[in-house]
């Protein structure tokens, strides 16, 4: 993979789009409007192919009445987020984790406490979780390692049956590179430093991905970047002589559904803003 792909341009304070209101549907082509945006999100994420975890339910997860006033964009399909969303009837929501998963459950407590809120707010969520990490273009691994300046960048890292990360070309001082980091991500990240003082070769995987420290480390990596991972992946950073950045689950996975968002914004005239609701996780 290249890593050319052009970076889509965020507003900085939350990454709003200006709020320029589209021109208003007519007749019931305004009811189509969320089936068009739908089918064109499914085929642009190709969520039909790309594997994932069991009841990830890539697409579009409640439906409303047909008609979408604005896009919002969140990591997290939380209760906090929904009622946010829900602010403006007729929003639709852009997540990464979604409200499903696994097999099926009982509308109880929060969950249906949501749906009540989607429900009344005439709120459509539409969700992608693995098809959004790795998509070339709009994917939170691509935009990550774009916007960390990494060059000659390459797929890499397997998961599901497919190359989920990015590993691309870098050469700066490991402390130059982590104080880049982390203006990037927007806060704080952690290093276990088992790897050398200059940073080279660098592997991306957004989110959980600290076990992937292993097969960074056999396909040359000496620095690996991730969200967040388990206690004993420190310890087997330094035994794989591999520097581990912890730069935050949540942080890490913003750029993908803002970028997302951006991208049905512009196609479909829709003003968007993106929900910030941060774990520090």
């Amino acid at each position: 993979m290249s890593g050319r792909n052009e970076c889509p341009r965020f507003h900085k304070r939350g990454y709003k789009h200006q709020r320029r209101l589209a021109p208003r549907d007519a007749g019931g082509h305004a009811a189509r409007v969320l089936s068009e945006i739908t089918r064109h999100l499914d085929e642009l994420l190709n969520h039909a192919s790309v594997g994932d975890y069991p009841g990830a339910h890539n697409g579009l997860q409640i439906e409303n009445s047909g008609r979408i006033t604005r896009v919002c964009a969140a990591v997290d399909a939380c209760e906090a987020v929904l009622a946010e969303a829900a602010q403006i009837p007729g929003t639709l929501l852009l997540v990464h984790h979604g409200l499903l998963w696994g097999g099926a459950r009982a509308f109880t407590g929060a969950l249906r406490r949501k749906l009540k809120t989607a429900f009344d707010a005439d709120l459509a969520v539409f969700s992608s979780h693995l098809p959004l990490d790795l998509h070339a273009k709009l994917g939170n691994n691509a935009l990550l390692a774009k916007a960390l300046g990494l060059k000659k960048c390459e797929r890499a890292f397997q998961s599901k049956g497919q190359a989920i990360g990015i590993v691309g070309k870098t050469d700066a001082s490991r402390a130059d590179f982590a104080r880049h980091l982390g203006k990037v991500v927007g806060g704080a990240v952690k290093l276990a430093p088992g790897g050398p003082a200059w940073v080279r070769l660098v592997g991306v995987v957004t989110g959980g991905a600290g076990d992937l420290v292993s097969e960074a480390a056999a396909l040359g990596c000496d620095t690996f970047v991730t969200g967040e991972g388990a206690h004993h992946t420190f310890t087997l950073a330094e035994e794989l002589g591999v520097n581990l950045f912890y730069a935050g689950h949540y942080a890490t996975e913003t750029f993908g559904v803002k970028a997302l968002a951006q991208h049905i914004a512009r196609k479909f005239r829709k003003p968007w803003e993106f929900i910030h609701h941060p774990t520090g996780l």
